[in-house]
């Protein structure tokens, strides 16, 4: 076979080969690193020393209460995040769309917290939430209303970090909502007013079911984004008071040190806990997505 005929069949791979090499390098060989990691009891000072145990250190992980509570607070921080998160997206959009004089400028305004590190926003909502002099407590009291411990409370800290969480993403989802509703045809929206539709039928009937292809993205990105939560648990609670804001992901950070191995196999149990959600996300929500 001769070069000239040879080079057009190699040129795809050899095009993707790159992407080929990246995610075999970063993603699939991390994975089976883990995977291995978490089958040993790993000895960080002398790598040598460690010793092949099984299934121990997942065994020890449903054995644990610890790992419990951090997937307790895993889930109820993912469901408080995503559902406010996606519902104020929608709101928000809506009022913008309606508003088109001010929509620049709001629109500049919201986005501006998505673009600020998590870190910076952490360490400002960390300030604002003090109990005894925050911005937020002050202002509570010269209206005249109870005042909170918000993040050094084990019956408020969790709620704490989900205010942070949301006004960090919401302003990122409502574009990409108010971008989508730009793009519903007017005819859908003149054919219901001629069918004397209301306001709420009209959001439900066409609105919303036009809107399921962004949110059901956004209901993935940001599920797989709340499970993994880990930087603003870190810098504003350190998993406390009493580990009620200890996430799976901080969990895991936790135990780096002392037990490579386990805090390995609780990556691997992070892991799978991510694809059940997408796969379930799939499985039952994929069906009712309306594209154009």
């Amino acid at each position: 076979m001769r070069n000239g005929t040879l080079w057009p069949r190699l040129r795809p791979y050899a095009m993707v080969a790159p992407v080929i090499v990246g995610i075999v390098l970063f993603v699939f060989y991390p994975i089976a690193y883990l995977g291995q990691l978490s089958l040993n009891d790993y000895n960080l000072l002398n790598p040598a020393m460690s010793e092949f145990i099984g299934l121990e250190n997942y065994i020890e992980i449903f054995q644990r209460e610890d790992f419990y509570v951090a997937l307790r607070n895993t889930l109820v921080y993912t469901l408080g995040t995503v559902s406010i998160t996606l519902t104020l997206a929608v709101l928000f959009a809506l009022l913008l769309k309606r508003h088109t004089r001010l929509g620049a400028i709001v629109q500049a305004g919201i986005f501006i917290p998505h673009v600020i590190s998590i870190v910076s926003i952490s360490l400002v909502w960390l300030l604002m939430m003090e109990p005894s002099f925050g911005l937020i407590n002050t202002v509570l009291k010269s209206l005249g209303l109870p005042t909170s411990m918000w993040l050094q409370s084990s019956e408020t800290s969790m709620l704490s970090i989900i205010i942070v969480s949301v006004w960090h993403s919401t302003g990122y989802f409502t574009l990409i909502v108010l971008a989508a509703l730009h793009s519903i045809p007017a005819s859908l929206y003149e054919a219901a007013a001629l069918d004397n539709a209301g306001p709420v039928r009209v959001f439900f009937k066409i609105t919303l079911p036009m809107l399921s292809p962004q949110l059901f993205f956004m209901l993935i990105i940001s599920t797989i984004g709340a499970l993994k939560v880990f930087d603003t648990v870190n810098i504003m609670t350190g998993g406390g008071p009493n580990n009620s804001t200890t996430s799976l992901a901080y969990y895991i950070f936790q135990n780096r040190t002392s037990n490579i191995g386990y805090a390995s196999a609780s990556g691997i149990v992070l892991m799978v806990l991510v694809a059940v959600f997408t796969i379930i996300y799939f499985r039952i929500l994929s069906k009712k997505v309306h594209y154009q």
